[in-house]
């Protein structure tokens, strides 16, 4: 009888544990800077309420990625640098098949989750390796590769290159 009260309260101890070890997994960290980008809707880990609020050095912890690639929008090549969108959207545990991107003057476009992953988008904090100011499409900026498929050079997935990103919200 005490041994298997010792083994129900050591299975007790054991699940606690792991409970609470879930629990400060899921915790994400108070930007120690100026916020510059707020997630919301369908995520797990948030810190700042129902949302998750990221200064430039929380994102840059998440590891970055480059591409040059031609844009609509420049006479020449560009070189970006920035967070794969699918990983910042698995750090925050998210669920749900689109996302709303939302600009400093309201402008907003979805896009497709899916297509985030199939295509590797990134958000893009530098463009030729300078961190990209209000004026200059930042802080920032959802780019695609164009370059690295055909499809892409289409209006639909330019407009969906949302810069002086400011809200990102899952649904």
């Amino acid at each position: 009888m005490i041994i298997k009260s010792a083994q129900k309260m050591a299975a007790i101890l054991v699940v606690t544990a792991l409970v609470c070890s879930n629990a400060v997994a899921q915790a994400l960290p108070a930007p120690s800077g100026k916020p510059i980008l707020s997630v919301s809707g369908n995520i797990t880990r948030t810190n700042g309420g129902s949302e998750a609020l990221f200064d430039r050095d929380m994102l840059e912890a998440l590891g970055t990625v480059s591409f040059e690639t031609t844009t609509p929008w420049d006479k020449q090549p560009v070189r970006f640098e920035g967070v794969p969108l699918a990983r910042l959207l698995d750090h925050l545990g998210t669920s749900g098949t689109r996302l709303t991107a939302v600009a400093l003057n309201d402008y907003s476009a979805e896009l497709p989750i899916e297509d985030i992953r199939k295509y590797e988008v990134i958000l893009a904090l530098k463009q030729n390796g300078e961190y990209m100011p209000v004026r200059g499409k930042g802080p920032l900026f959802i780019v695609y590769n164009f370059d690295a498929n055909p499809e892409l050079k289409n209006q639909k997935f330019y407009n969906r290159s949302v810069w002086q990103v400011a809200r990102l919200e899952v649904r």
